[in-house]
């Protein structure tokens, strides 16, 4: 049976009545004060909605809108999530969830005067009955230790700043540690006029030093795939790989029975962890992708304003600092920049799939997925990724 939960997403949701009060014990959130104990009089009475398949303590909206509101910035409760929404007097408007740092939405002042959505998010349902949320805006990143171990990924996300005013920009900090392998990161989300950017900071404690690997992925949303251009990648380098698949993935299940001319091997998602060994060398035969001539593996872009029809998972390297997503059935675009990364992995569903549907997106990430990136003992990296709306 499906389910409607686009009202998820709005800051005046409100539960329905047929909820039975109780009283319980909210969580202590990682920044809400140790003296401070808050209580909820609200009893799940029906399957709520969580964020992919991740679990997390609740949040309390009340001590947040205390402590940060305003500045553009507002709070609303949704089951154990808390969703923040930032808006600037300009009409852009973009909303995250805590605890999972997932940006949900980005809706962009038009040439046409009106608002468009230039995110992609599917709500679909749990197998609990609860809401399931994927896509947006997402940070999927693992730390290595030196011996090759997996270490640690980032997975709930505190409140630690709000900046700014509706008049100018709002920015946004989320911060998430691991006390025990002494890593820091920061996500500051940045709304300005026409921009929504993304800054990792990530800060190694350690005396030892510590790789890196994964991806600022973002899904756009788009009319479809054949009516989408990527315009700026000519003559960069790409390297053919599966399909990342992590809690905010949204991969069709027809990719994993695509099958290439003269195979008998279908393409399937991998999963984040498996990619660790699997994706480290570029000259390494990808199990589940083979093509009649091998060479397809490996190659240059030839096409300076690619259309995106064909269904594709490729990571580019030595791609210029910003390109151009152009969107002819929707007649928008939107420039994606960079900083700090120096690979871009894209996917596309392909076109076999209903106009403006879950799987008319293209997801583009901002990677260190073939080289890992290594800070040093004591050491801090930037990265950044930047939604440029030039459509005003």
């Amino acid at each position: 049976m499906a389910m409607d939960y686009r009202t998820l997403f709005s800051p005046k949701f409100i539960a329905p009545s047929f909820i039975s009060p109780a009283t319980k014990l909210i969580s202590l959130d990682p920044y809400l004060p140790c003296n401070q104990i808050r209580y909820s009089n609200k009893k799940r009475g029906f399957p709520l909605p969580a964020v992919a398949s991740v679990l997390y303590p609740p949040i309390n909206v009340d001590y947040l809108e205390t402590e940060f509101g305003g500045h553009g910035v507002s709070f609303a409760s949704i089951s154990d999530s808390c969703v923040v929404r930032m808006g600037l007097a300009n009409g852009s408007v973009a909303s995250l969830m805590l605890p999972s740092g997932l940006i949900t939405s980005y809706k962009a002042p038009m040439w046409h005067g009106g608002l468009l959505e230039l995110l992609h998010t599917s709500v679909s349902e749990g197998e609990n009955g609860g809401a399931v949320i994927q896509g947006g805006v997402s940070l999927v990143f693992n730390f290595i230790n030196g011996d090759g171990g997996l270490s640690w990924s980032p997975s709930s996300w505190a409140l630690h700043d709000v900046r700014g005013s509706p008049q100018e920009f709002i920015q946004v900090e989320l911060i998430s540690n691991s006390l025990e392998d002494k890593v820091e990161v920061k996500h500051i989300v940045t709304l300005q006029g026409d921009v929504l950017s993304s800054e990792i900071v990530i800060t190694n404690s350690k005396p030892t030093p510590l790789s890196l690997m994964g991806s600022v992925m973002s899904h756009l949303a788009i009319s479809t795939p054949e009516a989408t251009y990527a315009m700026g990648l000519e003559r960069s380098n790409f390297f053919t790989r599966p399909p990342i698949l992590s809690s905010f993935s949204i991969i069709p299940p027809d990719f994993s029975q695509r099958k290439d001319s003269g195979s008998n091997k279908s393409w399937g998602p991998m999963a984040f962890k498996e990619f660790l060994s699997s994706w480290g060398s570029r000259n390494q035969k990808i199990e589940g992708i083979e093509s009649e001539n091998d060479e397809e593996l490996e190659g240059e872009e030839d096409d300076n304003y690619k259309q995106l029809t064909e269904k594709m998972s490729r990571i580019y390297t030595s791609t210029p600092r910003s390109f151009t997503i152009i969107d002819r059935g929707r007649r928008n675009s939107v420039v994606v920049g960079r900083d700090g990364f120096n690979e871009l992995y894209m996917f596309s569903p392909g076109s076999n799939h209903k106009w403006y549907s879950k799987y008319a997106y293209i997801c583009i990430g901002q990677s260190a997925l073939l080289e890992p990136i290594i800070l040093g003992p004591e050491g801090e990296w930037r990265g950044r990724q930047d939604l440029h709306n030039p459509n005003l």
